[in-house]
């Protein structure tokens, strides 16, 4: 694999894009980078601090004069997230931590904050795999292989709910329907498809159907490189 060969996934909340992203680095021996994770621990921190997520001012303040530490560790069970040393994995990954993420991931002065870190993240291996909005479309557009995953709201709410109830979450399927579906209206600018990206609806797709589309794209951009 090529020095810095990228792939980037985009798409909406509830799609599949991380378990795809973490997949796909595992198969080809690179690095996954869950820039949604950075996010998440980001809102973490803007609510430890008692920040609206409406006041651009004070979280643009908040993450200048205090900027938090966000590392993303490789554990046993996978990739675990630490703020300011302590470990958020379980936490931001919450329904209302979703909720809270998706409104301060509007703020510009969150994206400018993340820009550089999710850009060094890319670059420092040989072979990376990052997931979240943004991706294709600002912060790698230049990625050699963009991948735009979407599902229908109803697919995505299913599938998460699945999810959070496996990991002894209890939450209603009626419930992660309605976030997505507002997080969906909220988000509608950013989530979008980058020029040139190979898109995949995985609604009727299995997680092996999906992965097979994705990795046979992969695959056929970098024997093109």
């Amino acid at each position: 694999m090529q020095k810095n060969f990228i792939v980037a996934i985009d798409g909406p909340s509830g799609a599949g894009k991380s378990t795809i992203a973490r997949r796909l680095a595992a198969h080809l021996g690179g690095v996954y980078v869950d820039t949604g994770a950075l996010y998440r621990a980001v809102a973490v921190y803007i609510k430890q601090r008692g920040v609206s997520p409406e006041n651009e001012a004070e979280i643009a303040r908040c993450l200048s004069a205090a900027p938090p530490a966000i590392e993303l560790r490789q554990g046993a069970d996978g990739q675990c997230v630490f703020l300011n040393g302590i470990e958020v994995t379980r936490e931001i990954r919450l329904p209302e931590l979703s909720t809270l993420t998706s409104k301060i991931a509007q703020s510009s002065a969150v994206r400018a904050f993340l820009l550089d870190a999710q850009r060094q993240a890319a670059r420092s291996a040989p072979f990376a795999v990052l997931d979240g909005r943004d991706i294709g479309t600002v912060v790698l557009p230049d990625a050699p292989v963009k991948i735009f995953l979407t599902a229908s709201a109803e697919a995505r709410a299913e599938r998460r709910t699945a999810e959070l109830l496996a990991q002894g979450v209890s939450v209603r399927y009626e419930d992660i329907l309605r976030d997505n579906i507002a997080r969906d209206k909220r988000d509608a600018v950013r989530t979008t498809a980058a020029p040139g990206a190979y898109i995949v609806d995985t609604s009727a797709l299995s997680f092996d159907e999906s992965f097979d589309k994705i990795l046979d794209e992969v695959l056929r951009v970098r024997e093109k490189e």
